[in-house]
């Protein structure tokens, strides 16, 4: 698959920024830039629990699992992609109960701790101003029709959380930069460290 750039929205399944109003920016893929950062796949440690995670879908997925055991199995997949994948082919009995209900706020967690702990990816996400967010899946699927949209249909839960936590931390700054002796600081437009990966996420 191509990496996108910003061009005009012709297919709901296109990545990219669109420039129809109002303004969308699709995602799907961790190796795209720059959006490719609202990946879960995307690879950069983060500290969530007080446990170090490769990514945010590791964190995320380590919820899922009921025994310990299962859960350590999940986490040593290779790849983020596969650990998405292990823990989607739990049975019933190894997922952790009410996971349908918790795994939400979870979710919204594991965000803000992305988000809040490496300035480069808020800074990212803050530059997308009032974009509307959405994570553009290929195949429908009951996951990519809940964490994102396939040819416009589905919930979008991951693009809402976003843009949720987008808001909540532009407050934030704006509240920094208006206390006394704050200074601004020039927003950086590219993240370190691109990481090739799938971008589905699993329930």
């Amino acid at each position: 698959m191509k990496t996108p750039s910003a061009r005009t929205k012709s297919a709901p399944s296109q990545r990219g920024v669109s420039k129809a109003a109002p303004e969308t920016i699709y995602f799907y893929r961790s190796n795209e830039k720059p959006y490719g950062v609202f990946s879960n796949l995307f690879q950069r440690v983060i500290v969530f629990e007080g446990r170090e995670y490769a990514t945010s879908e590791h964190a995320y997925q380590a919820g899922k699992a009921r025994k310990e055991a299962v859960r350590e199995w999940i986490l040593s997949a290779p790849t983020p992609a596969l650990v998405a994948m292990a823990a989607h082919g739990l049975y019933t009995w190894d997922i952790t109960p009410d996971w349908s209900r918790t795994k939400y706020e979870r979710m919204r967690k594991v965000l803000r701790a992305k988000f809040s702990q490496h300035d480069d990816l808020r800074e990212i996400l803050l530059s997308t101003g009032k974009a509307r967010l959405v994570e553009a899946g290929t195949v429908v699927n009951a996951v990519n029709l809940t964490w994102g949209e396939v040819k416009g249909k589905g919930k979008n839960m991951l693009g809402v959380m976003l843009m949720e936590l987008r808001e909540e931390l532009g407050a934030r700054s704006s509240t920094k930069k208006n206390a006394p002796g704050s200074r601004s600081r020039t927003a950086r437009t590219a993240a370190n460290g691109w990481h090739k990966g799938n971008g589905a996420i699993t329930a």
